[in-house]
């Protein structure tokens, strides 16, 4: 079982930019790839990003795509996330889960706790 501990959240400015990693920890053989998706309140979790297990392959939401960029170190079991040019619509809860990355986020999961991003002036 595949445990993921998030962080690097913090208030950013519109237009700036921030890194998140996802460390992972356990069982991680079993899994085809890892997502960062992100959750405002009062609005069901989206704008997923996943690179795969095998050969790093990314996708990326529409919401996202352009601005985030998902990366790994292997060597660190971590998993990272760059964003830029961060709007206020970026504002949410950002969270790396496991799954398949050519499938739906529903099938998702072991969720880590969530770092949270609030992007404002």
């Amino acid at each position: 079982q595949v445990q993921f501990v998030e962080s690097g959240g913090g208030l950013v400015q519109p237009g700036g930019s921030l890194r998140l990693s996802c460390v992972a920890s356990g069982f991680t053989f079993d899994y085809d790839g890892i997502g960062w998706f992100r959750q405002a309140p009062g609005k069901e979790r989206e704008g997923g990003s996943c690179i795969s297990d095998w050969d790093g392959t990314t996708v990326y939401a529409d919401s996202v795509k352009g601005r985030f960029t998902i990366s790994r170190d292997n060597a660190k079991n971590t998993i990272y996330l760059q964003m830029k040019n961060l709007k206020p619509e970026d504002s949410a809860t950002y969270y790396c889960a496991v799954g398949i990355c050519s499938g739906p986020m529903s099938d998702f999961s072991s969720w880590g706790q969530g770092t949270q991003i609030p992007v404002s002036s």
